[in-house]
């Protein structure tokens, strides 16, 4: 396996006593931690996009339950358990789509309800297992994922799904890192509108890792894989259905439909606990709507305006239009024909 460096990047900093978090709203300009003590915290964190990517919000919630057995122990240690519980609820409503939020919560409810001589010092354990799992799951993804672009020489990507989104190194970006360090590749990011996850963050988290990378805009998209530039478009997954739909980053759809067009294959890159093995199409998917104000122009932000905004965060690509799933389990091609379960059973 090749030898991987350690990034710079880090979204998520735990500190035993805390959760550092990247509030990546300011980068690329500024680079600051907000610091979170509590839940309650880590929940607007999650809920206002300053983390995101499924597996770092899996992650941060896991964090967030550790912060609450750690507080409500402290403060009362009679009814901490029945508190842990309430935050545990409150910290599964913060987004609706990324499935990895609800696994690790589970993982976290498990441990809860578990016996144990230290609950507080196991919750702990089973954050930081999560966290260190999540890195490990990603670079053997890089590399399964490396090991399908032999032949590549341009790559497109969409949103961010590198160490910032993940609990490091990252899915999608991760599979980029990986092949940028056997061979020369290279590499486009879309500027994923409306929250350009793309050009503030996927351009900025490449740069710290000096692998040069090309910016175009999304409505570029056709022209450039109409050139022949592109041989995949390599992106992540905030949850995947039994039969291979996957849903992802809004304008992912268009991307896969466009790469059909033009014979560009279509790698989905996600854990395995991005797969939602109890819904068997992507059409039982809940799509997150975000605040329509969050895309409109000031201007038109008042009442009674007759100008509003769709605002969905995410679309569903069907299995048909991806050429592979690549997990830490194993790379999966064709979905469509295959379906998923293959990897189910050595879960």
């Amino acid at each position: 396996m090749t030898q991987q460096k350690k990034l710079s990047v880090q979204a998520l900093q735990w500190t035993g006593a805390s959760l550092k978090v990247l509030d990546q709203r300011q980068l690329p300009e500024t680079l600051v931690y907000d610091d979170y003590h509590d839940a309650v915290g880590v929940t607007e964190a999650i809920a206002t996009m300053r983390v995101r990517g499924a597996p770092a919000i899996g992650i941060a919630a896991a964090y967030g339950v550790a912060l609450s057995a750690i507080r409500h122990n402290a403060e009362n240690p009679a009814q901490w358990r029945q508190k842990v519980v309430a935050d545990i609820e409150m910290l599964a409503k913060a987004r609706p789509t990324a499935v990895n939020l609800f696994w690790s919560l589970e993982q976290m409810k498990v441990v809860l309800n578990q016996p144990q001589a230290n609950h507080v010092a196991a919750i702990i354990a089973c954050a930081e297992k999560i966290h260190a799992d999540d890195i490990i799951a990603n670079t053997k993804m890089g590399e399964l994922g490396a090991d399908l672009l032999t032949d590549a020489k341009g790559v497109m990507t969409h949103c961010n799904t590198g160490a910032l989104a993940t609990g490091g190194y990252g899915t999608a970006l991760g599979v980029i890192r990986s092949a940028y360090q056997r061979q020369p590749i290279t590499v486009y990011a879309g500027e994923t509108r409306p929250w350009l996850q793309g050009a503030r963050l996927t351009v900025w988290e490449l740069a710290q890792d000096g692998i040069p990378v090309t910016l175009i805009a999304d409505s570029a998209a056709a022209w450039l894989m109409k050139s022949g530039t592109i041989d995949w478009v390599i992106v992540g997954a905030d949850r995947i259905a039994a039969n291979g739909d996957t849903a992802n980053k809004i304008g992912t759809y268009s991307l896969a439909v466009l790469a059909k067009q033009h014979g560009v294959k279509v790698m989905v890159v996600a854990p395995t606990t991005t797969i939602d093995w109890s819904i068997e199409n992507g059409s039982q998917i809940e799509i997150e709507q975000r605040n329509q104000n969050e895309l409109l122009p000031a201007c038109y932000i008042k009442e009674n305006s007759i100008v509003s905004a769709w605002n969905p965060v995410f679309d569903v690509t069907p299995a048909e239009l991806i050429s592979a799933i690549v997990t830490e389990r194993g790379a999966v091609l064709n979905p469509a024909k295959q379906g998923l379960r293959g990897l189910k059973d050595d879960i």
